[in-house]
């Protein structure tokens, strides 16, 4: 068996290095966008004209959500005016394009505790997601890695909302929706009781969710309809659970990026041959949900 050789990493300062330079890193995610880690994103613009107010560095879009990210990219430590630039450009582009979702993403080399922390203030008010980049030489190359240190928080969850949606009777989702559907919620329910007993039914005018000793714990809903059922489980957009989905044959609407929800349709009659697939994503979402 060969020996394995362990060589500890050499880090590059971009900022000061002869020939690696901000354009440089403009250029590799040019090529590639999906390398900054916020998933299958295509190239919508670069070096965009701002009115009145400097130049976007990328615009990038998944236009299978609707969802654009405003990059601006700094070598070396991230800074105020860096911070400041980011959100206005974030700000001029949604209100220029109010169809899309628009998230400001801030790449630098360095994001220093202090700043992560100025970051956070705005996570949550202004979609915000903070990303470090470093280089690394590779032989007489140079790689880029790219490391997620601040994620979106959407403002207020659905769940300190509750007592602003009106509760219902079972009876009410039954003329509404049909006892067929409801069946199938019922099962779906007792799917997620096998990871927790004391998980219960709550009937909402728009869905149906779970309680957890009389806590909500909405991590899956339920949207009966009269011919089928929409299923949502909360749980990160993967590649692997959109491939298990297809590979069904399930009908899916686009992912919710706001509250982090596939949105699964299942047929009347149907339900049994989804059976398992349906029980992983309710364990899946489960513990997910309960890790938080």
């Amino acid at each position: 068996m060969r020996e394995l050789i362990y060589r500890k990493p050499e880090f590059i300062n971009l900022r000061n290095h002869p020939d690696y330079n901000e354009r440089w890193v403009q250029d590799r995610i040019t090529e590639d966008p999906t390398i900054i880690g916020l998933g299958d994103l295509a190239l919508r613009d670069r070096e965009r004209p701002q009115p009145k107010a400097g130049v976007l560095d990328l615009l990038l879009e998944d236009s299978e959500t609707n969802e654009r990210f405003e990059v601006e990219i700094q070598l070396g430590k991230t800074d105020e005016t860096h911070i400041i630039r980011t959100i206005e450009y974030w700000d001029i582009e949604r209100r220029r394009y109010p169809n899309y979702d628009h998230t400001a993403v801030i790449v630098a080399e360095d994001i220093t505790g202090r700043f992560l922390n100025v970051i956070s203030l705005f996570n949550g008010y202004i979609p915000l997601i903070a990303i470090q980049m470093k280089a690394v030489a590779v032989s007489d190359s140079c790689a880029l890695i790219f490391t997620k240190v601040l994620d979106k928080v959407s403002l207020g969850m659905e769940e300190e909302d509750e007592g602003d949606l009106e509760p219902v009777d079972r009876s009410f989702w039954e003329k509404r929706a049909g006892r067929q559907t409801l069946a199938m919620a019922d099962e779906i329910i007792s799917l997620a009781k096998a990871f927790d007993s004391r998980l219960e039914p709550t009937y909402r005018k728009y869905y149906i969710g779970l309680a957890r000793s009389g806590a909500v714990d909405n991590f899956i809903k339920l949207r009966p309809k009269k011919a089928f059922l929409r299923f949502e489980p909360r749980l990160d957009r993967t590649d692997e659970i959109q491939q298990s989905l297809d590979d069904a044959g399930l009908d899916t609407l686009p992912y919710d990026t706001r509250w982090n929800r596939y949105r699964i349709r299942i047929p009347h009659g149907d339900f049994e041959q989804y059976r398992q697939l349906l029980g992983r994503l309710v364990e899946q979402s489960f513990r997910a949900f309960s890790e938080e």
